[in-house]
């Protein structure tokens, strides 16, 4: 019996974890979809080929287009499919850390490496915002989340309170929309991208 019991277990561990890499699979081709081809030019077909799975499984696992949408802006803010919030992973503790120039060189790294992976999906969701009012829902949810977590990460690195119009003027400059002017529009550099931040940043907080 207990042969037997360590042998069930073993197979359903392998199978949660096959269907955890599946689910990993789905959203790195999903986020990399939205980012290439925006809302209207995905397809679940397109995300599944790109994944190696079937289209079934797609919608098994996440319903809607809609819904892989949101789930593919998670994971290109974090960077993977780990049920892990962003203000507890150890990037954001690095933010606790050195003096004041550190502290934000490291917010700023930061938020470079969120907006290389998710800014184009946050265009997407804008495009399907335009005409799908629960994606618009959930955009105004996102962005609510992201002022938040900006908030909270500048505060980190700064270790003062943050609010008003400043706060108003870094939110917008931290946002993928600046991000995607400055890099594509304007041609910065990622270095250059990180500098302009860190400038405006420290000039605006005096």
């Amino acid at each position: 019996m207990s042969s037997m019991t360590t042998k069930r277990a073993y197979h359903s561990s392998r199978r949660a974890a096959q269907a955890a890499q599946t689910r990993a699979d789905v959203l790195a081709a999903a986020v990399a979809c939205f980012s290439e081809s925006g809302w209207a030019g995905t397809t679940l077909t397109a995300v599944a080929e790109r994944a190696g799975v079937a289209v079934e499984t797609i919608y098994n696992g996440f319903g809607t287009k809609k819904q892989l949408l949101r789930e593919a802006m998670d994971v290109a803010v974090v960077g993977d499919a780990e049920p892990v919030p962003l203000v507890d992973r150890p990037e954001w503790a690095e933010m606790q850390r050195g003096n004041r120039g550190q502290r934000i060189a490291k917010g700023i790294a930061l938020n470079a490496d969120i907006q290389e992976r998710s800014a184009r999906v946050w265009s997407a969701i804008l495009d399907a915002a335009r005409t799908e009012p629960d994606v618009a829902a959930f955009r105004d949810e996102l962005e609510a989340g992201r002022a938040h977590d900006v908030k909270l990460g500048l505060e980190l690195a700064l270790r003062a309170p943050i609010d008003g119009p400043v706060f108003d003027v870094l939110f917008a400059l931290f946002g993928p929309e600046t991000y995607l002017v400055l890099t594509e529009r304007r041609g910065l550099t990622r270095a250059q991208y990180e500098a302009v931040l860190a400038q405006s940043a420290l000039k605006l907080l005096g």
